[in-house]
């Protein structure tokens, strides 16, 4: 098959799959620190007890928690598949609970290319991770989607600025790719086994139950520099815009900004199956 001309250059490789070494093991303080950083209070992400009044197992993660070890997966995926770009502006996000992760899972994390798309002379790209149990059940599914931004669309300033403020072993700005030579790898055929959620909180509203005119509980929340620098921390988002003013200005913003996993925790909703987020 010929793509069309005005195809983006990645379409070939839509499908390139991999999975992360080893397992991530949900720790009960990680699912606790990621909690306070985006201020859930929910007492099933913090008390044993109360989880286990609810039936579960374990601490529940808050719904949002899985953008931390997925981020940390797809590196290498936008190291030396997703190349042909200076940085990456973050799009949308939509978060599948097929159960809710507790603390004690362990958890095996695949990364698959599912989706390349231009759009008004933009490559929106998709990336998916799916979080499979012990028992070989799917518990989660996450699709990330950014936009491949080039060096005509960055503040020439904003590379040195990124460059000098950084850790030590993460370059946002410089993803080059690999010189290795490309070879494509898909996800090997099989069953593939969806968890279904069997311990749902009770009290809680189901979405499916939801009418227009139904109101929701309000949620306040305080946000300082200091609360953006410690979810960037938690979350291992390194993208200096959130705590840099300056950099955040060189690229077109009033001041930091805060993150989007941040400010859109789907706190206390244990009967949402899907969140779609979408950063405008």
């Amino acid at each position: 098959m010929t793509a069309a001309p005005d195809a983006p250059a990645l379409e070939p490789r839509v499908g390139h799959y991999y999975q992360m070494d080893g397992t991530y093991l949900v720790g009960r303080e990680k699912v606790r620190e990621y909690a306070r950083a985006v201020q859930d209070y929910h007492p099933a992400h913090w008390d044993v007890t109360a989880a286990a009044d609810l039936g579960y197992p374990g601490l529940v993660a808050p719904i949002t928690f899985t953008s931390t070890p997925g981020m940390s997966c797809n590196r290498t995926m936008f190291e030396s598949v997703v190349v042909g770009y200076d940085t990456y502006m973050q799009t949308e996000e939509v978060f599948e609970q097929h159960r809710p992760i507790v603390a004690g899972d362990e958890l095996e994390i695949d990364v698959e290319l599912t989706s390349v798309r231009r759009i008004a002379g933009r490559d929106l790209i998709t990336v998916t991770n799916t979080f499979t149990d012990s028992a070989g059940e799917r518990v989660h599914t996450l699709h990330t989607t950014v936009v491949g931004v080039t060096a005509d669309d960055i503040n020439p300033g904003v590379k040195a600025a990124v460059q000098k403020a950084m850790m030590h072993d993460v370059d946002i700005m410089s993803i080059d790719g690999s010189d290795a030579v490309y070879e494509k790898t898909v996800r090997p055929a099989g069953e593939i086994r969806i968890a279904s959620d069997t311990a749902r909180t009770l009290g809680t509203v189901s979405f499916d139950d939801l009418k227009v005119g139904d109101e929701l509980p309000v949620h306040h929340t305080r946000l300082s520099r200091g609360d953006l620098v410690n979810y960037a921390g938690v979350a291992g988002d390194a993208n200096p815009i959130h705590w840099d003013e300056g950099i955040a200005k060189l690229a077109g913003l009033p001041d930091v900004i805060a993150h989007g996993m941040l400010t859109s925790d789907g706190r206390k909703i244990f009967g949402l199956a899907t969140m779609d987020i979408r950063f405008r």
